[in-house]
């Protein structure tokens, strides 16, 4: 396998199909990897076809962290710096991820573990199968969950329920982790990718600078008081009014003039604005 080959990209209909592509090793985060993932992100994010990203795995596993031989090990051998360097192209892609332009979906088909929970947290939405597997296991190894784990814990679950989950080590399946917020839904798995899709499908027919302004402004506001949170949403309408106000005056159009759009059972017609 070439180091292209350890991430898979496929672009059908809007959607960009991205797959960890390690099946061997459960899709295990290598410094390889993370690298790849990097290049393929900023490759189509700016793309005319693609309007929604998903993050699948191959094989069996989501993602089950980080490499523990490529990643620590090798690296810890190599001195700090090799470790550091590691770091930041892990982190690097998950940043991007957080804040990329479109829509993004998790696709968890099968293990999610340690280090794979930042870039689910990355992901606008998750979807998981019923079997898939949630852990963090580090508690086990006798270290803490580093690398942003614990703080994705935190923010998706109740205080009570991430003290359990970090300090237990014990698994959730899938509909344990919808249950408890981790994800969206959780479907048996020959019906993920469908949901999935059908998800994808919907996103693709709304306004995609008022997307990436929602999806932005959601992951902001939640660190911000609330005089301050409402002051950056009047500020941010303000500009996305300003990049894409013929957007807003047609779907106001639809809905007035026409009486064709109702906001409430869906998105004004694009192909018209």
């Amino acid at each position: 396998m070439t180091d292209t080959d350890i991430v898979s990209c496929t672009i059908e209909d809007g959607i960009a199909w991205v797959k960890f592509n390690r099946p061997d090793k459960r899709n295990c985060m290598s410094p390889t990897l993370n690298r790849r993932m990097l290049e393929v992100i900023e490759s189509i994010e700016f793309r005319d076809d693609v309007g929604v990203m998903v993050l699948s795995g191959e094989g069996t596993a989501w993602s089950a962290g980080m490499d523990l031989k490529e990643y620590f090990r090798e690296n810890e051998q190599k001195g700090l710096g090799a470790v550091r360097k590691a770091q930041r192209e892990a982190y690097s892609w998950w940043e991007r991820l957080r804040w990329f332009e479109k829509p993004t979906i998790a696709m968890v088909n099968g293990w999610c573990f340690g280090g794979a929970y930042g870039p689910l947290f990355a992901c606008d939405l998750a979807f998981a199968a019923e079997d898939a597997q949630f852990g963090l296991s580090e508690i086990n190894w006798g270290i803490l969950p580093g690398g942003g784990a614990s703080k994705v814990a935190a923010e998706l679950l109740s205080f009570r329920d991430a003290m359990y989950h970090a300090m237990m080590g014990e698994n959730l399946d899938g509909v344990a982790a919808a249950r408890k917020g981790l994800v969206n839904e959780a479907l048996p798995s020959d019906q993920l990718k469908a949901r999935v899709t059908e998800v994808a499908n919907t996103l693709l027919k709304k306004n995609p600078t008022a997307l990436r302004a929602t999806k932005w402004a959601v992951r902001r506001v939640r660190e911000m008081t609330y005089d301050n949170a409402e002051e950056y949403l009047i500020r941010a309408q303000e500009a996305a009014n300003s990049f894409d106000g013929e957007g807003r005056k047609e779907a106001t159009r639809q809905f007035i003039d026409e009486k064709s759009f109702k906001p409430g059972l869906g998105a004004y017609d694009l192909s018209r604005a």
